[in-house]
């Protein structure tokens, strides 16, 4: 083998592991999506461009605390570490047993806690947490009924700082539905500003909340 030869090789060594990491990922989504399809909310791991928009709410200075609701196969995920400052804590919780192991396999820097995103103020107390600077959810809100998504987005509000954000995704054909327009009427109602983003690049499109100044 020419010199020239060893200098190539390391290239699709790295490109054939980011591929096998890839469809890993895709094949634990899909088996927990076919087991409990109400609990998942996306049809694949949402993309590059939609993690990017997503993780612009997370701070880059101090030690902030972030929460993931249904971080699934923590498509999201690299994009929110990427951005905190040494530090920082980044809490996933996730209902998928399956989804768990995979975070906790892949993504050994998340705090990953097996939980229902409803019990999120006990949560945070067993970790020592008292207030929350981001959450972040892709938790199927159009699937929930309306007490389901009164009874999470009030752990949400209770546990942000004042000054924190909180961020959720869901497609763009979902906020349409009877359960997508009752949840942008909640946000509303549970907080002072509600910003909307659409990523394009995304099949189908997702529309992101950006909501701040939690009403108490």
């Amino acid at each position: 083998m020419t010199s020239q030869q060893d200098r190539r090789d390391p290239r699709p060594a790295r490109w054939q592991d980011r591929a096998i990491r890839k469809l890993d990922e895709y094949r634990t989504f899909l088996r927990g999506a076919v087991r409990n399809p109400r609990a998942v909310g996306a049809a694949m791991p949402t993309s590059a461009a939609v993690a990017a928009t997503v993780a612009q709410v997370v701070p880059t200075t101090g030690a902030p605390v972030v929460v993931e609701l249904g971080p699934g196969t923590g498509s999201l995920s690299d994009g929110i570490h990427a951005r905190l400052p040494h530090g920082a804590r980044h809490i996933g919780v996730e209902l998928s047993k399956e989804m768990v192991d995979h975070l906790r396999a892949h993504k050994p820097w998340l705090e990953v806690v097996h939980a229902d995103a409803g019990d999120l103020l006990a949560l945070l107390d067993k970790l020592d947490v008292d207030r929350v600077d981001a959450v972040i959810s892709s938790i199927p809100w159009s699937l929930m009924p309306g007490d389901a998504q009164d009874h999470v987005l009030r752990q949400a509000t209770e546990a942000l700082d004042p000054h924190g954000a909180f961020t959720a995704l869901t497609y763009r054909p979902a906020d349409r539905t009877p359960g997508g327009r009752r949840f942008r009427t909640r946000l509303q109602h549970a907080f002072d500003e509600v910003l909307t983003h659409t990523t394009w690049r995304s099949v189908p499109p997702i529309l992101h909340y950006i909501c701040r100044r939690p009403r108490r």
